[in-house]
C-alpha cells in the first residue's frame, strides 16, 4: 500500500501558489513540491494530487484536506464529462485542464480518497502543508527523499482527526 498526503497554498487568490506532497511507499518516502507565480488554491490542491500520482502506482490510499479534490473526483467528474465538462449551471468548469489530467494519472489505479481535517494535528497534511507555503513565499524547501525509518514526520492519522 502506497500511502499519500497533499496540500496547495496560494497567497491571494489567485496569487503565489505551491502543492507539497508526501508519497510513502513501504521502505521509501518521498516528498515532492512546487509553484507557480499566479496560481488558486484548487489549483494547487489539484497539482498536489496529480503530481504525487505521477509516481505512485499499485494499492494507494490518498489524503488531502480537499472536499473539492475528493467530491470533484468521486461524484461530480462523471457529470461533467457527460456534460462536455459543464456544470449543471452550464457554465465551463472551473480547472478543466487539471481535471483532465488527474483523470489520466488516476486511470488504472486503485486510489482510497480519505478527507483529512486541515490544521487539525495530521503531522504529514501539516508538512505538506509546509512545503506548499514555503513554495507559494517563493522559497525551495529542503525535501526529504530517503528510507521510511528515517523519516521524521509520523505518517499515521489518528482517528480522532477523521
Amino acid at each position: 500500500m502506497i500511502t499519500i498526503f497533499t496540500d496547495g497554498s496560494s497567497r491571494g487568490n489567485p496569487g503565489p501558489g505551491g502543492w507539497g506532497a508526501i508519497v510513502a511507499e513501504a521502505d521509501r518516502v518521498r516528498e515532492l513540491g512546487g509553484g507557480e507565480a499566479q496560481t488558486t488554491n484548487n489549483r494547487m490542491e489539484l497539482r498536489a494530487v496529480i503530481e504525487a500520482l505521477k509516481v505512485s502506482d499499485g494499492n494507494i490510499e490518498l489524503h488531502t484536506d480537499s472536499e473539492y479534490i475528493v467530491k470533484g473526483i468521486t461524484v461530480w467528474v462523471k457529470g461533467w464529462q457527460n456534460n462536455n465538462w459543464k456544470t449543471a449551471a452550464k457554465k465551463p468548469v472551473l480547472n478543466q485542464d487539471l481535471w483532465q489530467e488527474l483523470l489520466a494519472a488516476s486511470k488504472d489505479k486503485d486510489i482510497r480518497w480519505v478527507v483529512v481535517p486541515g490544521h487539525s494535528g495530521v503531522h504529514a497534511n501539516e508538512r505538506c502543508d509546509e512545503i506548499a507555503t514555503e513554495f507559494a513565499d517563493g522559497h525551495e524547501p529542503l525535501l526529504f527523499d530517503g528510507l521510511r525509518h528515517e523519516y521524521y514526520v509520523p505518517l499515521s492519522v489518528s482517528p480522532r482527526a477523521l
